[in-house]
């Protein structure tokens, strides 16, 4: 059955009151309608696009938060983050990150949202990179939406971080990674 646009912009904005970081494709999929008619919608709507609905959260959220680097060096949008505990970043995969012969992004982007995410998770002024053991776990093709999750696990014996974080595609694991972090307030002991 067919809803009225009225009816249909009215579901639209509620729906994307309550989740956010809601794709236009999803919209479109839960509308039944094309992507077209959704961002039609959203601009009669003056609703924003995904990326910049993300970039404006995190940006009033944890602007003051992130202490090891800034914000806009993090690489993806950092949409959750509970310094020395665990934080989330989102990366879509855009032309500019895959090899142009056959659209498999590049694993250095991957690891580079990991790697920042492992950083920006560290409650200090300097959070360095120590050592790191990384696995791909599949290939993410242009299109993709890659969630990276961090998790700070514990201090080791020589006061290194260990941050844990594994990134998804749609609850699919393509990179897991620990990454040992090296911070200028090292006599934290077990987090």
């Amino acid at each position: 059955m067919k809803i009225s646009k009225v009816e249909r912009q009215r579901l639209l904005k509620e729906t994307i009151e309550n989740t956010p970081f809601i794709t236009d494709e999803k919209l479109a999929d839960k509308f039944n309608v094309s992507i077209q008619t959704i961002r039609l919608d959203r601009m009669e709507l003056s609703i924003p696009e995904l990326r910049v609905r993300i970039k404006s959260v995190a940006a009033d959220q944890w602007k003051e938060t992130v202490k090891a680097l800034p914000l806009d060096e993090v690489i993806g949008e950092i949409i959750d983050l509970d310094l020395d505990k665990r934080a989330i970043s989102i990366l879509e995969i855009r032309e500019e990150h895959v090899f142009s012969r056959n659209k498999i992004a590049r694993g250095h982007h991957l690891f580079a949202q990991a790697n920042s995410l492992a950083v920006a998770v560290i409650n200090d002024e300097l959070a360095l990179t120590a050592k790191s053991e990384i696995k791909f776990t599949r290939q993410v093709t242009a299109g993709e939406r890659v969630v990276a999750k961090a998790y700070v696990e514990k201090v080791n014996a020589k006061g290194l971080t260990a941050v844990r974080v594994d990134s998804f595609v749609d609850n699919e694991k393509v990179f897991t990674g620990l990454f040992h972090m090296y911070r200028s307030n090292d006599s934290k002991g077990d987090i």
